[in-house]
C-alpha cells in the first residue's frame, strides 16, 4: 500500500518557529514530526510514500532524500504555483495511486493502529474511511457523526461552541479507494472535508469512520506543540526515540557531558554533543536538542530547546519554546508560553513575559522587560471573535493599541481604496476605541465614512445606501457593563460571516497587515443628513396614517445609555406624545439591578400618566422591554409571543424567524394564522441571515435579542418596534393588556449550569447517542422533542463561557419541571463522570 504524506503547510499558527521551515519539519523530541509519521507508516509495513510539498519544499527533500536512509521509498510532488488544498494535492498525484491508499498529515503526533483501520476499511467495503478521534474541545476540528454501524451521517466543519453535536473529530487521516479522486477537478484547489466527503455523502457512497483509541494530537498551535512533547516523554504515544535511555526516564545522546552536580528529574531528553554545567536544575518534561550548552545553575522547568542553543549561567526558562541557535545570557528569565525564534539573543537579566512571541533574529537588550510580541502589536490570542463580534474588558482587553491592529487587520482583508463605515455609541471609551480603529483602517489604505455617535439600527439602515464594503460599530456590551463590543457588518448591514471573521483573525494573528504608501493612506468623510435617511426609511415601512390617528402617549426610558434625540423626534413627527426618562449619558454603565429599579419606576410613570405603553431601550437602540398600561413589564418569551401575535394578525400566511430556544407559543400563534416558523441558531448573525434569506418573513428575533423587520433593514431595531406596535395597536383596536391575555399558555423554563470547555463536546455526543434520531433536532445544541406535542428539552452550550443552558418547554408545568430536573441531573452526572476520568488520567 502507498501513503500520501501531506507536508505542504507553512504552520502560520506555529510562528515564529516555522519562519524558515515547513510545519512537518518542526522537531518533536529532536526529530521532525514528519519523521515520526514515517516511522509509524513503517511499523505498519507501508514503505512507499508520496510527499506533497508547497512551502519551502527543499527543506524536506534535502532531509529525507530518496528515503533509503529511513528504509522507505520517497517520492515528492511539489505544488509549484499555489496550494491545491488537502484533496487537490492528492488529485495532483492521481496517476501514482492505482490501489487502496492512505492519506496522512505530516504535522500531527499519533500512534494510530493503521493496520486495524485498513482492515476495517476493507471489511466494510468502504470507498472512504476516516480515522476519527475523540477530543475534549472539538471547536478547532471537523466534527463527524456516525451511526451504530460507524457509517458517516453528517459533517460539521470547525463548529462554533454552541454547534457542537459530538466530540468525535476528523483527524485528517484517510483510507481511500482511487476512484473517489475522479470526483475532483484537475489543478483546482479543493478540500476533502469541504468538497469531496460531502459529495460522497450526497451520492450515498459507502463512507465510514474508524474511531481510534490511540493517541492523536494535531500540532496546530504553540501550546499543542509543547504539550505533545511532554505527553510523548511520559509514554502517552508510541514513538521511536532518537536516543537510548540512560536511566529510567532520562534519554541522552552521544558525546554529551553532564556535570555530576546537575539535578535531573525524569522524564527528560537531552541530545548529542551537549554540555550541562554545574548545579543545573532540569525538571520533568524538558527537551534539549543537539549541540546545546547550559551554563552553571541554570533552571530549566520543562522548556523545549532546539539545536545549537546557548543558555547562560543562572538563566531561568519556564515551559517555553526556544528555536535553533538562540542565545540566552546569564540571569535572563523566559516565562511560560514564550516562543523565541531562531538566532535571537536575550541579554543579561532581560525578562520575556508570559506568552510573548519573538520573531527570528531579534535582539533583546540586557535588563529589558519584553511584554509584547517583538513585532508590532500586542500579545497573541487564539480567537478574536465570539458569538457576537469582538468583546473584552474596556481599556483592558480592548485598548487603543489592540484596536489599531484590529482595524489594520480588517482593512488588509479588503481591496486597497475600499470604503467602510464606522459608528459608535456615545461613551468616551467607545469614541477612543473607534478613533484607533479608524487609524488602523487608514493605515491599510481604507477610506472611512464616519457616522460618529449613531444608534446601531441607523447604521444598519445607512450601510446598504452608501456603497461601502461593510462597517464597524463600537458600543458597550448589552449584558456586561464593563465590556465593549465591536461588531463587523457586511455591505447589507448584516453581521459578517464566520468565514470573514476567520479571514480577519488570520490577518491579525499572522501579522499579515498591509501598509499603504503615503498617497494611498485612507481618508475620513463625515456624511450629512444621516438621520434623514433613516427617517425616510422609517416612514416608508410604517402606516403613518394609523400612527397619526393613534395620538399615542409613550414613555421611553433610555436608562442613561443612549441619546434621547432620535425616537422622540420621529414619534413627534407622527403626532405621538413621547415622554423621555433618563436620556442623559451616565459615565458608568448601569448594573442589572439598577436597570430593574428604573424599570419599576417606568411602570409607575406609565400608570400615573395613563400612557398607552412604556419602553426601556437598551443595546444602543436594538433591544427593548415593554411596560403595559398597568405598569407591568413585558419581556423575554412573553414579549416574543406578543410581537409574533401582532405581526401575524396584521400579516397572515407569512413567516417569522425565532431562535431555537424560543417557546412553542410561537408555533401555536403562527398556526392560527396559517403561517410558518423558521427556527435558527441562537446567534444574532444567524437570525439576521435567516430573516433576509427566507421569503415572506415579517419578523425575526426574540425578546432577548430584539426584533428584525427585514423590509426596513437587516438588524434589530427597538425604535421601529415601538412605532410598529403603536401602528398595530391602533389598526387592531387592542391594548397590550388585552393581547397579553390572549397569548397561548405555555410553560417555558431554563437553567444555566457550569460545564468545562473540555466536557462540552463529549456531553453533546452523549446526548445524541442516548436518544433516537427521530427525537432529535440539531439546529443548535441538542433538542429532544416529544413526538406529536410541543414538549421539548434543549441542551445548548454557551458560545463564550464554560456554561451550558437547559431549556424545557411544554403545556404542562409538571412535565416541564420534571424534564428540567431530569436533564439537570443527567448533565451534572455526566460532567462529574468526565471530570472524574480526567482526574484519574491526570
Amino acid at each position: 500500500m502507498r501513503a500520501v504524506l501531506m507536508a505542504g503547510g507553512s504552520g502560520t499558527r506555529l510562528r515564529p518557529l516555522t519562519c524558515d521551515m515547513p510545519k512537518p519539519m518542526v522537531p518533536v523530541l529532536n526529530r521532525p514530526m514528519a519523521e515520526h509519521i514515517i516511522n509509524l507508516l513503517k511499523r505498519h509495513n507501508i514503505r512507499e510514500i508520496i510527499a506533497t510539498l508547497h512551502y519551502l519544499p527543499d527543506v524536506m527533500r534535502d532531509y529525507f532524500g530518496d528515503g533509503s536512509e529511513f528504509d522507505v521509498q520517497m517520492t515528492y510532488a511539489v505544488e509549484e504555483e499555489q496550494p491545491l488544498g488537502t484533496a487537490g494535492c492528492v488529485k495532483n498525484v492521481e496517476e501514482l495511486l492505482d490501489d487502496t491508499f492512505l492519506v496522512i498529515s505530516g504535522d500531527s503526533m499519533t500512534d494510530f493502529d493503521l493496520s486495524a483501520a485498513i482492515e476495517f476499511h476493507k471489511r466494510k467495503q468502504s470507498k472512504a474511511t476516516l480515522i476519527l478521534a475523540r477530543v475534549p474541545n472539538p471547536v478547532e476540528f471537523g466534527v463527524v457523526i456516525t451511526d451504530e454501524d460507524n457509517r458517516i451521517k453528517r459533517f460539521l466543519e470547525k463548529p462554533s461552541s454552541s454547534e457542537i453535536f459530538s466530540d468525535t473529530v476528523n483527524t485528517g487521516t484517510y483510507i481511500l479507494e482511487p476512484e473517489v479522486l475522479q470526483h475532483l477537478p484537475d489543478n483546482e484547489e479543493c478540500d476533502f472535508s469541504k468538497d469531496l466527503f460531502p459529495l460522497l455523502l450526497e451520492r450515498g457512497d459507502p463512507m465510514y469512520g474508524y474511531i481510534a483509541d490511540n493517541y492523536w494530537c494535531d500540532v496546530g498551535h504553540l501550546e499543542a506543540y509543547r504539550e505533545s512533547q511532554y505527553e510523548a516523554l511520559q509514554g502517552d504515544v508510541k514513538i521511536d526515540f532518537a536516543y537510548p535511555q540512560q536511566s529510567s526516564g532520562i534519554r541522552v545522546g552521544e558525546n554529551t557531558t553532564i556535570d555530576p552536580s546537575a539535578h535531573i528529574q525524569p522524564p527528560v531528553l537531552i541530545g548529542n554533543n551537549c554540555r550541562i554545567g554545574p548545579r543545573v536544575n532540569i525538571e520533568a518534561g524538558t527537551v534539549i536538542g543537539d549541540n546545546v550548552i547550559v551554563g552553571a545553575e541554570a533552571d530549566l522547568k520543562s522548556p523545549i530547546i532546539w539545536n545549537g542553543v546557548v543558555i547562560g549561567e543562572q538563566a531561568h526558562l519556564w515551559a517555553c519554546s526556544i528555536s535553533r541557535g538562540a542565545r540566552i545570557d546569564r540571569r535572563a528569565h523566559i516565562h511560560e508560553g514564550v516562543t523565541l525564534g531562531a538566532l535571537c539573543t536575550v541579554g543579561e537579566e532581560a525578562q520575556i513575559s508570559q506568552g510573548v512571541r519573538v520573531w527570528p533574529g531579534k535582539q533583546i537588550e540586557s535588563g529589558a522587560t519584553l511584554n509584547i510580541n517583538l513585532i508590532w502589536g500586542n500579545m497573541a490570542q487564539r480567537n478574536l471573535f465570539g458569538q457576537q463580534g469582538v468583546t473584552g474588558i474596556a481599556n483592558i482587553d480592548l485598548t487603543p493599541e489592540f484596536a489599531v491592529k484590529l482595524g489594520a487587520a480588517y482593512g488588509s482583508t479588503l481591496k486597497l481604496g475600499s470604503t467602510v463605515s464606522v459608528s459608535r455609541d456615545q461613551r468616551s471609551v467607545s469614541r477612543m476605541v473607534t478613533r484607533s480603529l479608524v487609524a488602523g483602517l487608514m493605515s491599510a489604505g481604507i477610506n472611512v465614512q464616519n457616522l460618529e455617535a449613531t444608534a446601531l439600527p441607523i447604521t444598519r439602515t445607512l450601510i446598504p445606501t452608501m456603497g461601502v464594503e461593510g462597517g464597524i460599530h463600537v458600543r458597550l456590551h448589552p449584558s456586561r457593563h464593563d465590556y465593549l463590543l465591536i461588531e463587523f457588518v457586511d455591505e447589507q448591514g448584516i453581521n459578517i460571516s464566520k468565514a470573514k471573521e476567520k479571514k480577519i483573525e488570520g490577518a491579525y494573528f499572522k501579522e499579515d497587515l498591509r501598509r499603504a504608501q503615503i498617497p494611498d493612506i485612507g481618508q475620513v468623510f463625515y456624511p450629512a443628513q444621516v438621520l434623514d435617511v433613516y427617517s425616510r426609511s422609517f416612514e416608508t415601512h410604517l402606516n403613518v396614517e394609523a400612527v397619526n390617528n393613534s395620538r399615542a402617549k409613550v414613555v421611553i426610558d433610555y436608562a442613561y445609555a443612549v441619546s434621547g434625540a432620535v425616537l422622540p423626534l420621529l414619534l413627534g413627527k407622527f403626532g405621538c406624545d413621547a415622554v423621555v426618562l433618563n436620556a442623559s449619558l451616565s459615565q458608568s454603565a448601569l448594573s442589572a439591578e439598577e436597570r430593574e429599579t428604573l424599570l419599576g419606576e417606568l411602570g409607575q410613570v406609565v400608570e400615573a400618566l395613563k400612557a398607552n405603553m412604556g419602553v426601556q431601550v437598551a443595546a444602543n437602540g436594538e433591544q427593548l422591554i415593554l411596560v403595559d398600561e398597568a405598569g407591568l413589564p413585558i419581556r423575554g418569551e412573553i414579549l416574543t409571543a406578543l410581537m409574533v401575535n401582532m405581526m401575524m394578525t396584521a400579516n397572515p400566511r407569512s413567516s417569522v424567524v425565532v431562535p431555537v430556544h424560543a417557546s412553542s407559543a410561537v408555533e401555536k400563534i403562527v398556526r392560527r394564522h396559517d403561517g410558518k416558523v423558521i427556527r435558527t441558531k441562537a446567534s444574532p448573525t444567524a437570525l439576521m441571515e435567516a430573516s433576509q434569506e427566507n421569503p415572506n418573513v415579517v419578523l425575526g428575533g426574540s425578546g432577548d435579542t430584539g426584533f428584525i423587520f427585514p423590509d426596513l433593514h437587516p438588524g434589530f431595531d427597538a425604535m421601529f418596534s415601538i412605532a410598529k406596535l403603536i401602528e398595530m395597536l391602533t389598526v387592531q383596536e387592542r391594548s397590550l393588556e388585552q393581547i397579553r391575555t390572549e397569548l397561548p399558555r405555555v410553560c417555558h423554563k431554563s437553567y444555566t449550569m457550569r460545564c468545562p470547555w473540555t466536557v462540552k463536546g463529549a456531553l453533546m455526543r452523549y446526548l445524541v447517542e442516548t436518544h433516537s434520531s427521530d427525537e432529535l433536532e440539531l439546529i443548535d445544541g441538542v433538542k429532544v422533542v416529544e413526538p406529536d406535542t410541543d414538549n421539548w428539552v434543549l441542551v445548548l452550550p454557551d458560545a463564550g463561557e464554560p456554561l451550558v443552558h437547559i431549556f424545557a418547554n411544554g403545556e404542562d408545568r409538571e412535565w416541564v419541571d420534571n424534564a428540567l430536573r431530569e436533564y439537570r441531573q443527567r448533565v451534572q452526572d455526566f460532567i462529574d463522570k468526565e471530570q472524574g476520568v480526567e482526574a484519574v488520567n491526570a
